[in-house]
């Protein structure tokens, strides 16, 4: 029987110091976030972040938490429900990090007969910090625990067609009677190092604008490359002047370089330059999580309007639009046909 495993970045049980910081430990523990040998990353993490983080992280999760629990993982359970209402096969939903694990997801379709999964990273992008540590996580709990499974992985779908209607259309109805000066398309930070580790020919990536542009092989590991092939696409799309357009990184920890430019200083700038009414728009996401809601919609606003800025208008994520479910469910069903996957 055939399934499907839906995975995102997870949550912590409660917005409190308690139970944050058993998830900031996981998380930045995990040698593909915290790329550093794994002496350093201890003296990193819990000699220094875990001794004041998880107190300024929960208070950023209680300005975002909902009723229900986490946003993220509320938004992702009520995604999974209405994909299985269109497909025929169980799909179950774990999380990377935190209580709702990879491993009880497993566990949830083999108790229901599955021995052969989809596995669907919830990143239109792929990174080692994000799409590829699913995968090294999914495979090591299908060798510990469930080695009958076979597992088929979804590649990232930056430029598949469908997707990429789908946000287009998300984010040109989020636009309607709003008089932007500029659209900012503001992806996940991660160190330009990764870039680099994740290129299979060890020379094309030099992070300087022009190997982007130039076709390689390493693109299809290429956060950068598929952050920009991403707004590339969705700016012809929509039919909006490249001008009106840029993108930037968000989130970054110090000391090291991080893709460039940063979000936090392009809030500055803008205004500075007579931009100042700004649309920001998330596509490393799928599911609106902490970084969009806090750092995006909250933290962003108030730097853009301190800076000069008047309007300031935050996309939200396509989460459970009935269009991105559909395309899902037709992603699923297709492979459950005949084991094709979406290009």
């Amino acid at each position: 029987m055939k399934g499907v495993l839906l995975v995102n970045l997870g949550s912590p049980d409660s917005p409190t110091p308690k139970d944050v910081k058993p998830y900031l430990d996981e998380f930045l523990m995990d040698e593909r976030v915290i790329d550093v040998p794994n002496w350093l990353r201890n003296i990193i993490v819990r000699g220094i972040i875990l001794r004041t983080r998880p107190k300024k992280s929960a208070e950023a999760y209680k300005k975002i938490w909902w009723e229900e629990g986490s946003p993220l993982v509320v938004i992702s359970e009520r995604f999974t429900a209405k994909v299985k209402e269109q497909t025929k096969m169980p799909v179950a939903l774990g999380m990377r990090y935190g209580s709702m694990t990879i491993k009880n997801g497993l566990q949830e379709l083999k108790d229901k007969g599955v021995d052969e999964v989809l596995l669907v990273p919830l990143y239109p992008q792929y990174a080692m910090s994000s799409f590829e540590t699913v995968v090294v996580k999914t495979m090591e709990e299908k060798e510990l625990h469930f080695p009958e499974m076979k597992i088929t992985t979804l590649q990232a779908f930056y430029k598949n067609e469908d997707y990429l209607k789908v946000l287009s259309n998300s984010i040109a109805k989020s636009l309607e009677g709003f008089n932007y000066d500029h659209i900012l398309f503001s992806y996940h930070g991660i160190p330009e190092r990764h870039i680099k580790k994740s290129d299979p020919t060890k020379f094309h990536c030099k992070i300087d604008g022009s190997c982007c542009a130039t076709n390689s092989v390493a693109h299809n590991t290429c956060y950068r490359h598929q952050c920009y092939e991403t707004t590339k696409r969705v700016t012809a799309l929509l039919g909006i002047p490249e001008d009106k357009i840029s993108v930037s990184f968000q989130s970054r920890l110090p000391n090291d370089p991080w893709l460039k430019p940063y979000t936090d200083f392009e809030f500055e700038r803008f205004p500075k330059e007579g931009k100042k009414n700004l649309a920001v728009i998330t596509p490393a996401f799928v599911a609106d999580c902490l970084e969009t809601l806090e750092e995006i919609a909250m933290e962003g606003k108030e730097q853009f309007t301190e800076a000069g800025g008047v309007e300031y208008k935050h996309i939200p994520c396509l989460n459970t639009d009935e269009n991105w479910v559909s395309v899902m469910a037709d992603w699923v069903n297709n492979w459950e046909k005949d084991g094709s996957l979406p290009s």
